[in-house]
């Protein structure tokens, strides 16, 4: 069942009842209220009979033209209940009275009460008869009900047909209101099916009503589209980054693994090689070998960063950590000059290992591609939230429109990347310097070199210690 029919089965069920509590409340008004008239009317005319009759039951009949208009009728009874005198219009027709009545008027009481007299309903008036010191009879005053009954037969025939055409019309009216009221959702339904049929997320919902619940919705709904299409578009780039990296990942694995594999099918070759020619196999094997570790340890470091494993993020001092780095840096290339300038004994917010493995990276990047002649130099500048780590070189640098991409998986530069670089180092550091919440950027010109800046978060400096001081005859400090 649609939102629109149980919008207008409610509207239409809701007025009918109101209709239905509404209709009875006035036919029991109307009917009490003319029931009460007629009471009221039937009292005065047993006042204007008592006022102009003596009633010591020796004068005879009514006289129904004096006493009674035709429609009225009157009976006379002694107190012990019989009969005494009649209108004529009553024909053989005997007024009753109950036991309760006759013991109200016995009292003194007047009584009204309903009978029915051949399927008829009459409303009965009894007054007592009195004389001084006593009661003597009771003076019945009726009408016939059949009259009101008629009238009020047709006013319920009136309210059901009326109220049901009302219904009836209000049903139809509903379902036009609530068909406009919902036709903005419905909009939406087509705009929804739509998108998702045509993947169209730059179509938006066209709403031009008062901003109420519905436009609320259609603003919502166009924001959401938004988001999903910012969703969809990081979704695609990033399903469009794992094709290139598993492709490329396969190619660099593939290398190595054909090497090994021909070595060793020369190390099987009948007749055996010469003593020289296995060496050299087996040396570029164990090359191969290295270079297959290491690609597929900085797999494993992507993989990690990708799952999204944090780093443990600790207070790391940079003094120590450039120093030894550059240490062994000039250990293992004596020939380049590689400088510490300005290090500062700074501490920052990081990993100590993710930090060693971004300056090796950066360091090794520096040492590939500057010359013998060359120069590296690593400083640091300390702002008021950021310490900033640099490493420049003098090397061949690297050509503008190669920048952007230089921190690609896989990227390799003509001038820039050479060699037997996997293309992960740069990739790996910018993963490492985001898992503990810094940058790193660049800043290159072919043949004038290329400087590398890592920015962390600085680390709060230490609580103060509270001063002390040593009082005359105490072994123990005390607070100053």
């Amino acid at each position: 069942m649609s939102i629109r029919l149980r919008l207008t089965l409610i509207y239409s069920a809701i007025l009918g009842l109101t209709l239905v509590a509404f209709s009875i409340v006035v036919y029991v008004t109307v009917s009490q209220v003319n029931l009460s008239v007629m009471e009221d009317t039937l009292e005065t005319e047993a006042k204007r009979v008592l006022t102009t009759r003596d009633f010591r039951f020796d004068h005879g009949p009514f006289p129904t033209s004096r006493f009674a208009a035709p429609e009225t009728y009157i009976q006379t009874r002694r107190i012990t209940g019989e009969v005494v005198d009649r209108t004529p219009n009553l024909g053989s027709v005997v007024l009753p009275l109950s036991d309760t009545g006759t013991a109200t008027l016995q009292s003194g009481k007047s009584w009204s009460e309903i009978t029915l007299i051949d399927d008829q309903r009459f409303l009965i008036f009894n007054t007592p008869i009195p004389v001084p010191g006593r009661i003597i009879g009771v003076l019945q005053v009726a009408r016939s009900l059949g009259e009101l009954d008629n009238a009020l037969d047709a006013f319920r025939r009136i309210i059901a047909i009326g109220g049901s055409l009302v219904t009836l019309a209000a049903f139809g009216i509903g379902w036009i209101m609530a068909g406009l009221t919902l036709r903005p959702i419905h909009r939406i339904t087509q705009t929804a099916q739509a998108i998702g049929a045509e993947r169209d997320f730059d179509r938006r919902l066209q709403y031009s009503g008062p901003n109420d619940e519905i436009g609320q919705l259609a603003k919502t709904f166009n924001t959401m589209l938004t988001e999903l299409k910012l969703a969809y578009l990081q979704l695609k780039q990033s399903l469009q980054t794992q094709r290139r990296f598993i492709a490329d990942a396969s190619h660099e694995l593939r290398t190595p693994m054909t090497t090994i594999r021909g070595n060793v099918g020369l190390l099987q070759h009948e007749p055996p090689i010469s003593a020289e020619d296995r060496k050299a196999v087996l040396t570029d094997t164990v090359e191969e070998c290295d270079r297959l570790i290491r690609l597929v340890n900085n797999l494993l470091v992507l993989a990690r960063a990708d799952a999204g494993q944090p780093l443990a993020i600790e207070v790391v001092t940079m003094k120590p950590l450039i120093e030894e780095l550059c240490r062994r840096a000039r250990l293992l290339n004596p020939e380049r000059t590689i400088e510490c300038e300005h290090v500062v004994d700074a501490a920052v917010m990081g990993n100590h290992d993710g930090l060693k493995q971004v300056m090796l990276i950066l360091l090794d990047n520096a040492l590939k591609f500057t010359p013998p002649e060359g120069q590296i130099v690593v400083s640091t500048i300390v702002c008021e939230k950021f310490v900033s780590v640099k490493v420049r070189d003098t090397g061949i640098g690297i050509e503008p429109e190669k920048l952007p991409h230089i921190f690609e998986r896989f990227f390799r530069g003509d001038t820039a990347r050479s060699g037997s670089d996997s293309g992960l180092g740069l990739a790996i550091a910018q993963t490492l310097v985001d898992s503990m919440h810094g940058t790193i950027s660049v800043q290159s010109a072919p043949g004038k070199g290329t400087e590398f800046t890592v920015l962390l978060p600085k680390a709060a400096p230490p609580p103060e210690e509270t001063p002390v001081s040593v009082r005359e005859g105490q072994e123990h400090p005390v607070l100053a």
